[in-house]
């Protein structure tokens, strides 16, 4: 079990991490050269739609969510032990503000886009929108990742918890 929880942790670190720098280049840099683009950002941005689901970025993206999820799950299992606590949170943090916000929030908006005419005033106002409600869950999903990250290499970190895994107490 301390061999699984170790990996796990090591993955979630570097998964939220990375996740979480990629979030956050959309909201400090990425998202506002679209929007200087004007409508040309519509068809930048359904293109990295499109090729985001082809990339390597879908098995980190999932993969974290199940790792997280089952940190959260192996904290809770272990709820007295040092550094269940950091388990519990990072995996509710990551799940809930980075895969649901996501799934919830931003996936739905990528979609509605696809169908923006880029040339049409009702398109310019969509976009407009788009820009200012996706970069505000977008911060979101950035704080959850970076959290997360830290909350997970809190508990690898402590090694207290692995150790108790390890050897659980007497009594």
């Amino acid at each position: 079990m301390q061999t699984l929880v170790t990996v796990l942790l090591w993955f979630c670190v570097l998964g939220c991490a990375l996740l979480g720098g990629l979030y956050f280049a959309f909201s400090a840099f990425i998202m506002k050269a679209l929007r200087e683009s004007g409508m040309a950002g519509v068809t930048a941005m359904n293109a990295i739609n499109r090729v985001i689901l082809r990339s390597a970025f879908m098995p980190l993206f999932f993969g974290t969510a199940l790792a997280s999820g089952a940190l959260a799950v192996i904290g809770v299992m272990h709820v007295g032990a040092p550094g269940a606590i950091h388990l519990i949170a990072g995996g509710l943090l990551y799940v809930a503000g980075m895969f649901l916000v996501t799934m919830l929030f931003n996936v739905p908006l990528n979609n509605a886009l696809q169908n923006v005419q880029a040339e049409s005033r009702t398109g310019t106002a969509i976009w407009n929108d788009y820009l200012r409600r996706w970069t505000l869950w977008n911060h979101v999903r950035t704080v959850s990742c970076l959290g997360a990250a830290a909350l997970f290499l809190c508990a690898l970190l402590m090694g207290t918890f692995l150790i108790s895994l390890s050897h659980p107490a007497d009594s």
